[in-house]
């Protein structure tokens, strides 16, 4: 019978970059790594953990290659005799061991000493991992090389050439790299001070330490898994024929939908911030508006000053023609600022790109846009931050459903895809963090979203008597504990909850025909809450400037916008999804601020 023929050895290539071997080419092998053995390769990445032993050099075994088709086979085991408790000892302490036979001797004290070095060689095992995978690669390092003290610090950063070969022990490895240069070795200053030095460091205290924080083993798979998703989600886009629009970060529009405060972005002086203006309700009272009602309060007075019938009422005018003229100062001196100020208008961090994507769509059809999205909510949230980051769009000649159907295949598209390609990191999220991840994803891309009105939702949460679910009427806002029961007790699965109150709706969302409700629509996604938000938008003039008034809104901001209806104008509809949210989705976390690289969270510093 002839002998197995041995599989071709594949080749290692170094990245075209960097001039290193990724750990991940490494341990794409279905065998660990094991198919690459024999060859000889630079790896870089930053040490994990650590363990340093002596060991004799004359007693290290050779390693052996492993039989074609099999494992490495293990050198004969040593005859089996009698040994006494000193000899035990010294077998599991190579150290003692070398100081029992120097002092046992009788040589002179130097040779004593250079016979421990010529005796025994110091060897580090490195766990080492270089970010591109969640295996780490065991390098072996021999004191001759780096001084041990040095390089097996946690978080020290090397670049070794050497040979793969197989595991010099037993283990959780498949394959290890025996160290022959180190090219590169960048040391920790102060080991004990290092972040990461204790193992497994909770994420609420790595949030403190944003620059170091990658290089644990969890947010290194979260970081990966983000990166898949943005992939993901160009991949829907450009496949579904969507043109990619950048959307400004600064805008003169109050984009934060008219129900959310936003970041005034200003020319800041060196030497003194500017004064605060917060009474002037972000520029919505004009100077002109101020003086022509103190005109109407210095009417008003003469003709109260004119009979003693009413005091009460003459001093209460009066104080509010000093307070308007405390306004007028303040508006002076604000106007005099701005002039001096980079932007001649007042202008804020973007909260919503939707209004500035519906311009583009009425040239380009559909487009998208991804980037950064800023609301000065003030308070601490695990499904909020200042500064996120959203996935918008929107589509010409579009109307609710068609919005609808888009939000349920974009939600499965990221999920399959997920599966499909972040396999490694899932295994590791399943293990270490949430059991049922897989399971849940692969039953979102199973099945389609539940669909239900505002008003059915409403009368589902009325009939149940749960006591988590607090009371709600028709018109109240959906709290999360009301959007998580219908997700997770009532549907099991993504619901989509539509035709809202138009109270409870941006000024852009089209007036339904009861006009009590709003085509308007919430993803709700079990675990996460509200995922995607969407409606179709209002094209009609007259209710725009109508909505706008609802709202409290500038009319003159929002001039462009009302050109577009104006000269024309399409049915259009689009949709936000929490790009951050989906991300939680599919590592299972439940902070936010745990899968965004740098979070800005209100109450806490900014770091860097």
């Amino acid at each position: 019978m002839e002998a197995p023929k041995p599989k071709p050895q594949i080749q290692l290539y170094n990245s075209r970059y960097s001039k290193r071997v990724l750990l991940k080419t490494i341990f794409s092998d279905s065998d660990g790594g094991s198919a690459f053995i024999g060859q000889r390769v630079v790896i870089g990445g930053w040490v994990k953990s650590s363990k340093q032993t002596l060991l004799k050099k004359e007693n290290v075994p050779p390693l052996l290659p492993p039989p074609v088709g099999g494992t490495a086979p293990q050198p004969p085991p040593p005859a089996q005799k009698d040994v006494t408790c000193v000899e035990m000892f010294q077998s599991k302490f190579p150290l003692f061991r070398s100081i029992m036979r120097v002092f046992g001797s009788n040589q002179p004290l130097r040779e004593k000493v250079e016979s421990i070095k010529e005796a025994s060689t110091s060897v580090v095992y490195l766990q080492v991992s270089d970010g591109s995978c969640v295996d780490n690669l065991l390098v072996v390092v021999e004191s001759p090389l780096a001084t041990p003290s040095q390089i097996e610090a946690t978080g020290t950063c090397i670049l070794v050439e050497g040979v793969l070969q197989w595991p010099s022990s037993p283990g959780k490895f498949s394959v290890e790299l025996k160290a022959e240069k180190i090219i590169h070795m960048g040391l920790v200053e102060q080991p004990n001070k290092y972040p990461l030095s204790k193992k497994r460091v909770p994420l609420d205290e790595l949030r403190d330490f944003p620059h170091f924080r990658p290089r644990t083993t969890t947010v290194a798979s979260v970081m990966r898994t983000r990166s898949a998703l943005v992939h993901a989600m160009q991949t829907f886009f450009q496949t579904e024929g969507f043109i990619h629009v950048d959307i400004p970060i600064l805008t003169t529009v109050d984009t934060g939908e008219g129900y959310s405060q936003m970041f005034r972005v200003r020319t800041v002086s060196n030497k003194a911030p500017p004064a605060d203006d917060d009474d002037t309700h972000g520029g919505k009272i004009s100077l002109e508006s101020v003086m022509a009602a103190i005109k109407e309060k210095i009417n008003t007075i003469e003709k109260l000053a004119r009979t003693d019938s009413n005091k009460e009422a003459l001093s209460a005018a009066n104080e509010d023609l000093r307070k308007a003229n405390e306004l007028v100062s303040k508006l002076v001196n604000i106007q005099k600022r701005e002039a001096e100020d980079f932007f001649s208008h007042q202008t804020f961090l973007i909260a919503s790109g939707r209004l500035h994507l519906a311009s583009y769509a009425c040239s380009l059809g559909n487009v998208y846009s991804f980037g950064p999205r800023f609301r000065a909510i003030k308070y601490a949230s695990a499904k909020h931050s200042a500064e996120i980051w959203m996935v918008e769009l929107q589509m010409a000649f579009s109307q609710l459903e068609d919005a609808m159907k888009c939000a349920d295949d974009i939600l499965k598209f990221l999920c399959k895809w997920v599966l499909d390609h972040c396999g490694d990191d899932l295994d590791f999220v399943s293990k270490r963090i949430d059991q049922t991840i897989i399971d849940r994803l692969k039953s979102i891309t199973g099945m389609s979203s539940e669909k239900i009105t505002y008003t059915d939702a409403v009368n589902v949460l009325k009939e149940e008597k749960h006591k988590l679910v607090p009371k709600i009427e028709w018109g109240d806002p959906l709290t999360e504990e009301h959007e998580s029961y219908l997700a997770e007790e009532i549907y099991e699965k993504p619901v989509i909850i539509y035709n809202y109150p138009t109270k409870l709706k941006p000024f852009y969302a089209r007036i339904n025909d009861d006009a009590k409700t709003v085509a308007a629509f919430d993803m709700v996604v079990p675990k996460i809450g509200t995922l995607i938000r969407g409606s179709q938008n209002e094209e009609r003039i007259s209710v725009l400037n109508r909505r706008m008034k609802e709202f409290d809104l500038v009319k003159e901001q929002y001039e462009w916008y009302l050109d577009l209806q104006k000269n024309g104008t399409v049915k259009q509809s689009g949709l936000s999804l929490g790009f951050d949210l989906m991300v939680l989705l599919a590592t299972g976390l439940k902070d936010v601020n745990d899968v965004i690289p740098f979070p800005r969270s209100y109450g806490k510093p900014i770091l860097n």
